[in-house]
């Protein structure tokens, strides 16, 4: 379904599925400030989300759609969206599963070189200024993944974390020597991958057929080793299966495990900027580790 107008502010997430599904509602259940689900009459049950930041829904229904584009990994259907409302498929959860984690690694590897334009390219109709979780996050096209990185995901929120009192300007310096020396300890040159953006384990689902589904993206065309990182970073189920799978379909560059800090940057300073000093600590570790490497 496309976009609609918004029908205003005052609406809620049961007049929202309605809206975008044309069925009538008989039941809702909210999950957080932002999230309800919405029971529909013919039974089906939908997911309707409210996101305010200016669009922010948009960038998530395009990102949805393009990652359902590549035919790759599953990720819920879009009944439609507006400014303020995104109404998609329920996933029903299940248990996490070997068969399904090194299937899934299978379907990444293929979501991935399913490709993008260019490092920092958003998803068809999505717009440039974009969001990861509630971190404003711009897609700037480039052709260079080691200055890209550096000028478009790892110094902007280091600049905001030390605007913000979170990184000292002289703690700071560690960081911008990695960036420095990102062309020299990037590894080999990779073409532009189709990334969800912000893999962490909360993003994952694993649902009750055996089959793992990808929610929330914050979707652009990066590096393929920053989606790996980041479910390195906050933990994944079945993540060695999940490798094997990836390998068996997509073998990484040689020294990958010893870059995985470099791409854990750029989710740690957003930590930072969103969570404070103990994501700070974090990030300074990592940079200084990749730089003793």
């Amino acid at each position: 379904m496309t976009a609609r107008p918004a029908s205003g502010d005052a609406e809620g997430p049961g007049a929202a599925a309605a809206r975008f599904t044309g069925r009538r509602v008989t039941a809702e259940r909210p999950l957080s400030g932002a999230l309800a689900e919405v029971g529909l009459g013919d039974g089906q049950v939908v997911m309707v989300k409210r996101g305010d930041q200016p669009g922010a829904v948009r960038a998530e229904a395009a990102g949805l759609r393009w990652l359902a584009d590549a035919g790759a990994v599953r990720v819920p259907a879009v009944y439609g969206h507006d400014r303020h409302w995104l109404v998609t498929e329920r996933v029903p959860s299940g248990t996490p599963s070997a068969r399904a984690a090194a299937r899934f690694g299978r379907e990444l590897a293929a979501l991935h070189t399913s490709g993008a334009p260019a490092f920092g390219a958003p998803p068809p109709d999505g717009p440039a200024d974009a969001y990861i979780g509630l971190a404003p996050m711009r897609n700037v096209p480039g052709t260079d993944w080691p200055r890209w990185y550096a000028e478009h995901r790892v110094l902007p929120y280091l600049r905001r974390a030390v605007d913000g009192g979170t990184v000292r300007s002289a703690e700071a310096t560690v960081v911008e020597r990695v960036c420095e020396r990102l062309p020299e300890l990037a590894g080999p040159a990779e073409p532009p991958a189709r990334l969800h953006g912000d893999l962490w384990n909360g993003n994952v689902l694993w649902d009750a057929h055996g089959q793992v589904w990808l929610i929330d993206p914050a979707a652009h065309g990066g590096h393929r080793e920053t989606d790996l990182a980041m479910l390195h970073l906050f933990g994944c189920p079945q993540l060695d299966r999940v490798l094997d799978g990836y390998q068996e379909a997509a073998p990484l560059a040689d020294g990958w495990r010893g870059r995985v800090g470099l791409h854990q940057l750029f989710p740690l300073l957003v930590h930072t900027v969103l969570f404070g000093r103990g994501y700070a600590e974090q990030t300074l570790a990592v940079a200084r580790a990749a730089l003793a490497g």
